[in-house]
């Protein structure tokens, strides 16, 4: 019994990050840091604070991508 109760307490972290920080973004995703800091600005790339670290989350990366067009208005 206390090794099913052990078992239920292992924390199972996701195959991939959950969010990235922006300069690990940059790397992935193949984009300078003026441009991602450029669409974080105008509200394009929307990002998290915790504890004075900008996170930018998996969805809105995921979002960021599947977005049709040019987010520069050109």
């Amino acid at each position: 019994m206390q090794a099913t109760n052990r078992a239920a307490r292992v924390l199972v972290l996701p195959s991939q990050p959950l969010a990235y920080r922006v300069n690990e973004f940059c790397r992935v995703i193949g984009l300078g840091r003026t441009s991602v800091y450029g669409l974080i600005a105008d509200g394009t790339l929307p990002t998290v604070k915790i504890r004075g670290r900008r996170l930018i989350p998996r969805d809105a990366a995921l979002a960021l991508l599947s977005k049709r067009g040019d987010t520069d208005g050109k």
